[in-house]
């Protein structure tokens, strides 16, 4: 398999269209045409990561984090982050990250929380906007259906559980036909009219380039008239974080130290704990803090998230509890869930699971 290959497998889980606007994700290093010898999964990619990856012959590293957050102006190894970069390009090896693409993917890093914590129902906390888009085309009668089978293929016409979703209408399309034109029908340099169908068609933007090609392809007009708006309907499966509800109401405590075993934390800082049984949990993987007002809006009786600040924890304001349990451990599970997805996907192929520890943050 070529690199791209691989990559187009980890985009249908988590689309790089989702990726937050200040994120850096994608191939970061390496030729995407290149052969795949061997994948490495990771949390982070970092100078023992490489080493790692040669000696388990992988010329392909996935890793959550990005190595390459902001721009680099030069590479002559003063920091980890460049001397990561120089050791993997001198041994061939491509870097591909995923991160918020991934954080924003229903079965993304949230998800994965939840379920080693056996949250039930998960939902989206905070849908991402401006996911989904709307299509809208005029087409001759008789090439109105092949059009729209052409679109749906394309993945269009997706809403919820329901797909092949359209709005048609009837109408009358007129155009003139320039000297260089080639119409379809009619005469250059005469108004034509024509009986015409109207589609109208929602999709996810992830698929845009998809429909585009279709629509370019399918349509029989020489120029596709087209319309494209962005919704603000919500999408309830795209976006930051999750929210969810036990089996049964616990304790505060002892569900804390639930989290605490499962997750396998060392520390847990926390806001004051409730004099109530919690059942209503949000979760939010890494730098979560921006979400405080959300879960409580939401009526989380707890948020798991990583990186709260001293004051952000005031904002609990006893109407639930904010639990810090550490940005990598939030995380750190991440890497077994893509293992286990690329093993499903490409069951025959070498797929290894990092072991090397990337963990900056110690306790005594």
């Amino acid at each position: 398999m070529t690199i791209k290959e691989v990559t187009d497998i980890l985009e249908e889980l988590a689309p790089l269209a989702y990726a937050e606007d200040f994120d850096n994700v994608g191939l970061l290093v390496g030729d995407k045409d290149a052969e795949v010898s061997g994948i490495l999964v990771t949390l982070d990619t970092l100078e023992n990561v490489v080493d790692e990856a040669l000696s388990k012959n992988c010329n392909l590293i996935v890793s959550f984090h990005p190595i390459i957050f902001s721009g680099l102006k030069k590479l002559t190894g003063v920091n980890y982050v460049q001397r990561t970069v120089i050791k993997a390009i001198q041994n061939n090896i491509a870097i591909y990250s995923m991160h918020t693409a991934l954080d924003n993917s229903f079965e993304g890093v949230n998800a994965k929380i939840c379920e080693m914590l056996n949250i039930q129902n998960p939902k989206i906390l905070i849908p991402q906007k401006g996911t989904i888009k709307k299509l809208t085309t005029y087409v001759p009668e008789k090439d109105a259906e092949k059009l729209k089978k052409a679109l749906f293929a394309a993945g269009a016409g997706n809403i919820g559980n329901y797909s092949n979703c359209s709005f048609t209408s009837e109408g009358v399309g007129s155009y003139k036909a320039g000297k260089n034109a080639n119409p379809l029908k009619g005469e250059i340099g005469k108004t034509h009219y024509e009986k015409e169908i109207q589609i109208n068609v929602t999709y996810y933007k992830a698929s845009e380039s998809k429909i585009m090609n279709a629509i370019f392809k399918a349509h029989p007009y020489e120029e596709v008239a087209y319309e494209i708006y962005t919704l603000d309907n919500t999408n309830q499966h795209i976006g930051m974080g999750m929210i969810g509800e036990l089996a049964k109401p616990m304790d505060t405590k002892k569900f804390l130290q639930d989290v605490k075993e499962k997750m396998n934390v060392a520390v847990i800082r926390h806001s004051e704990l409730l004099e109530k049984k919690v059942k209503k949990i949000a979760i939010l993987g890494g730098s979560g803090a921006f979400a405080i007002s959300a879960a409580k809006t939401s009526g989380a009786d707890v948020f798991i998230t990583a990186d709260v600040k001293y004051h952000q924890f005031y904002e609990a304001e006893k109407k639930m509890v904010i639990a810090d349990i550490g940005h990598y451990e939030t995380e750190q599970f991440t890497k077994n869930l893509l293992v286990d997805y690329l093993k499903k996907k490409i069951p025959n192929f070498a797929i290894r699971l990092s072991g090397s520890k990337t963990n900056p943050i110690k306790y005594l």
